[in-house]
C-alpha cells in the first residue's frame, strides 16, 4: 500500500512542477503542444485544443512542451518568440511550485500542532552546570555555535553534539538585546534523573497559531534548503558519491519503508508528507542549478544569450544552444540510469 501512496506522491510531485511550467506558459499566450507526467511509451493521452495530454510509462520525470522551446519557430504564440522576462518566468515556475508545495505540505504536518519551540532559553533542568552569571542563562536566544546559525531549538543539539569530538565551542547569545560570545566554552551532555543523557536546557516554546504555523513552515523550507546544499557540497568535495544518490525507484522506496516503519496510520501520514516536503523543495533546488538541460541551465544559457547580444549587437546562432541542451540531456538521462541502476541494486541486495 505505501509503495503505490509513494509511487503516486512522487508522480503529484512533477505534475506540480510540469504544471508550474504550464500554467504560466499559458499566461503568457505560449502554444504547449504537450503536457506530460512520466517519460517514455506512451500510456494515455487524450487532445484538448492545441495541448496533448499524457501519462507515459517511465515515472522518472515529465515535461511540458512548449511550441519553439527547443528549435526556432515562425509561430508568434512560440516560447522562443517571448521576451526575456516572460521566458524567466516560466522557466522558473516549475521549481518555485515545487517550493510552493514543500511549504503547503509542511503546513499539514504542523498544523496539528499545540506549539513551538524557539530557540530562546526558558529554563535549566536542576542540577545543569551550565547555568551561571559567566555562561548560559535563561532568556538567553541562540544565534549561533562554531559559526553556524541556530534556526530552531533541534539546532542547538545538532551542532553541539554528544560530546565525544568536540567539548567546547564559541557560542553566540542575544541576552537583553545585545549579542554576547562565549569563546571556547565547554559543554558535553550529562546523564539527568528521568531525562537521559542531555544538556540540561529547556527551550520557550510559543502557542501553535494559523500564523506560527506557517511561520515555522517557512523557516523548516528554508531550513531544507541549507540541507540540500550542504548535500551538494558533499558531492561536489567528494565525501560523497553517485552511489550515495538516490533517484526515483529509491525515493519511492524510502517513502515506502518511512510509512511501513511508523507505529500508527496518522503518523505514516504525517512523515510521508514531511518527507515529501523535503524531496518537493529538493526539486526544487536541484532544478535550478546552472545545468544543461535543467531549468537553470536554460536561464544560465539565457543570460548568457542576452549578454552577447549586449556585447557583439547580435544574436548567437540558437543552434549552439540546442545542441549545448541536447548534451545536456543525454548526460542528465545517463546519469539518471546509473542512479536507478544503483537503486535497485540496493533493493536486489537488501
Amino acid at each position: 500500500m505505501y509503495v503505490i501512496i509513494a509511487i503516486l506522491l512522487f508522480g503529484i510531485l512533477i505534475a506540480v512542477h510540469e504544471f508550474g511550467h504550464f500554467i504560466t506558459a499559458k499566461a503568457c499566450d505560449v502554444q504547449v503542444n504537450e503536457f506530460s507526467i512520466g517519460m517514455g511509451p506512451l500510456l494515455l493521452h487524450k487532445q484538448k485544443g492545441e495541448t496533448l495530454y499524457s501519462w507515459r510509462l517511465l515515472p522518472i520525470g515529465g515535461f511540458c512542451a512548449m511550441e519553439g522551446e527547443d528549435e526556432s519557430s515562425e509561430n508568434p504564440r512560440a516560447f522562443g518568440n517571448r521576451n526575456f522576462f516572460q521566458k524567466l518566468l516560466i522557466l522558473c515556475a516549475g521549481s518555485a511550485m515545487n517550493y510552493l508545495m514543500g511549504i503547503v505540505l509542511l503546513v499539514i504536518v504542523f498544523a496539528s500542532a499545540s506549539g513551538f519551540s524557539t530557540t530562546q532559553i526558558q529554563g535549566f533542568l536542576e542540577g545543569c552546570p551550565y547555568e551561571s552569571s559567566e555562561g548560559l542563562q535563561a532568556g538567553d536566544r541562540f544565534v549561533s555555535i562554531d559559526g553556524h546559525k541556530i534556526r530552531f531549538a533541534g539546532d542547538v543539539s545538532d551542532w553541539l553534539g554528544d560530546g565525544s569530538v568536540k567539548q567546547t565551542h564559541d557560542i553566540v547569545v542575544k541576552r537583553n538585546g545585545e549579542k554576547l560570545t562565549l569563546q571556547d566554552y565547554r559543554m558535553t551532555p550529562i546523564e539527568y534523573e528521568g531525562h537521559g543523557l542531555q544538556y540540561g536546557l529547556l527551550f520557550q516554546t510559543v502557542k501553535a497559531t494559523p500564523w506560527s504555523v506557517l511561520s515555522y513552515s517557512v523557516r523548516w523550507s528554508a531550513e531544507f534548503v541549507r540541507m540540500v546544499w550542504d548535500g551538494l557540497r558533499q558531492l561536489v568535495s567528494g565525501a560523497v558519491g553517485i552511489k550515495d544518490m538516490s533517484g526515483p525507484v529509491g525515493i519511492v522506496s524510502v517513502l515506502s519503508e518511512v510509512g511501513e516503519s511508523s507505529e500508527t496510520h496518522s503518523d505514516a501520514a504525517r512523515n510521508i508528507l514531511y518527507f515529501c516536503a523535503f524531496i518537493a523543495v529538493n526539486l526544487a533546488v536541484m532544478n535550478m542549478l546552472p545545468i544543461p538541460a535543467l531549468d537553470g541551465g536554460r536561464i544560465f544559457l539565457m543570460l548568457v544569450t542576452a549578454l552577447f547580444t549586449l556585447l557583439f549587437r547580435r544574436k548567437p546562432d540558437p543552434r549552439y544552444e540546442n545542441y549545448i541542451n541536447a548534451v545536456g540531456m543525454i548526460l542528465l538521462l545517463g546519469l539518471m540510469a546509473v542512479v536507478m541502476f544503483n537503486d535497485i541494486t540496493k533493493l536486489i541486495v537488501q
